[in-house]
């Protein structure tokens, strides 16, 4: 189904969030006769009252919100039906702008972890190669509106696990997964499940995948993958690359997975002082950060962008908003922003990143069915003291006690005066105040932990924990 079949099709488009408005304006001006249907918008028709009558009868097709599970009892009774459901981003390639040149391809990119950032990286070094490109789907603009736009070059496309899903028929230029770990089970039911939706980004993949050396199930979801003939698995490593990687030797970032003379070579794309600015309180470059900026060099790679754009474009990208964000150091106290850290997968990297002892951890949220003994016994040698917030408190409590029962915790209640962001963080400073041997101590919000129990987003989140590190004495 095309551009020229949707006119005067019945579409359903479930969930009116961003992309889904989105794909609603484009479906219209395709012509096809849109049905909005929501359960929080109270201008349209809610999913049960639409399934109360015999509309999904007479429907074509079905848009579905990234929020939308498969078990969603309005997406179940369409794929009970054989009806086809879509992700904005299966739509957005089926309605791809055709320029002179042809559709604009896409770089694409997923993972538990680091997505944000890779595609920001990425779009950055695209723009230093005199690209005209733009980062879009999960971050930024919806890829809908985006991929109908025949001004763009080439897009930088962010993709969640739920966006994938549902999409049936996309093929990127290059593809990366930047890491597996377990997040939105309850969505997707399990592990195998998630990682599946994970790596339907390689299916017809044409020039390259990307897959982190690190982890062995992003290999393997390459090695599954049914792509075009011709197209190569290139790895990255914050190692020493074999030939086939991207990677790292001392502080200079190297190809020897596009580089010409590859086999005997590494054709250098930057060095570490490429990436100062995202450097945390004590000038190092988090590895992940590392991991990052050679996933998106090497998808800018399989493009055709210059090795001398890679390193352009990584100088002139700036750390984003609640990601590893040293908001204030005082008192000797170095206090960061890592609210986008919402899984334990993200966590992890991030209380990786500081020193033995130093970290005074403020943790916890909506949960979403995880647990943290992993995240707990792997970084128990960070934490010099915990603050925990949110709904979900008693399974980081108990991986607490059974693998750091020295380190203090401090809980703080939901219905404590003031607000929870502003309890927290003077109970970290009084936790941070206190002698722990010669290590400066760090406050890093990284709650493991999505934040609507009791915020608006991470990034509400993450201002509000500035607002109060801010307004201490």
């Amino acid at each position: 189904m095309g551009a020229q079949d949707l006119d005067g099709a019945r579409v359903v488009v479930a969930g009116l969030g961003v992309s889904g408005r989105a794909a609603a304006d484009v479906l219209a001006s395709a012509g096809a006769r849109v049905v909005p249907v929501d359960d929080a918008a109270g201008d349209v028709i809610s999913s049960a009252e639409y399934l109360a009558g015999t509309g999904l009868d007479r429907a074509d097709l079905v848009v579905a919100s990234p929020g939308l599970a498969p078990h969603h009892p309005l997406v179940a009774a369409a794929l009970e039906r054989g009806l086809p459901v879509w992700s904005e981003v299966e739509l957005a390639w089926r309605l791809r702008a055709t320029r002179p040149d042809g559709p604009a391809p896409w770089l694409a990119i997923t993972g538990t972890n680091g997505k944000t950032t890779t595609v920001g990286m990425l779009d950055a070094i695209l723009r230093a190669g005199g690209r005209t490109s733009a980062a879009v789907g999960n971050v930024g603009t919806p890829v809908v509106l985006a991929a109908t736009d025949p001004s763009y070059d080439v897009l930088a496309v962010e993709l969640s696990s739920f966006q994938l899903h549902f999409t049936h028929s996309m093929s990127a230029q290059a593809a990366a997964v930047l890491n597996i770990a377990a997040d939105h089970l309850d969505w997707h039911g399990d592990l195998e499940q998630y990682a599946a939706a994970k790596g339907r980004i390689y299916e017809r993949a044409q020039v390259a995948c990307i897959y982190n050396v690190a982890d062995r199930r992003t290999q393997d979801l390459v090695q599954q993958a049914d792509v075009v003939d011709g197209a190569v698995a290139v790895g990255f490593t914050t190692g020493t690359p074999l030939v086939g990687q991207v990677g790292l030797v001392e502080d200079v970032l190297v190809d020897r997975g596009f580089a010409r003379l590859r086999h005997t070579h590494a054709a250098e794309l930057g060095t570490l002082d490429d990436l100062a600015q995202l450097a945390g309180p004590d000038g190092t470059v988090p590895r992940h950060v590392v991991a990052d900026a050679l996933a998106a060099a090497a998808l800018a790679l399989a493009h055709g962008i210059e090795p001398s754009a890679v390193r352009d474009g990584l100088r002139s990208f700036g750390p984003s908003a609640h990601r590893i964000e040293t908001v204030a150091v005082r008192d000797g106290v170095a206090w960061v922003d890592d609210s986008k850290a919402t899984n334990a997968h993200a966590a992890a990297a991030s209380l990786g990143a500081f020193e033995a002892g130093s970290v005074v951890w403020i943790a916890g949220g909506l949960a979403k069915g995880a647990r943290f003994d992993d995240l707990v016994r792997t970084r128990r040698d960070r934490l010099r003291a915990v603050v925990l917030i949110g709904v979900d408190r008693e399974p980081l409590r108990d991986a607490l006690a059974r693998h750091a029962p020295d380190v203090p915790v401090v809980e703080v209640e939901p219905g404590e005066t003031g607000s929870v962001m502003t309890r927290a963080v003077q109970e970290a400073a009084r936790l941070a105040a206190r002698p722990a041997g010669t290590t400066a101590p760090t406050v890093l919000l990284a709650p493991a932990c999505a934040s609507m129990d009791q915020f608006a987003s991470y990034a509400a989140r993450g201002s509000e924990f500035t607002a109060a590190v801010r307004a201490l004495g």
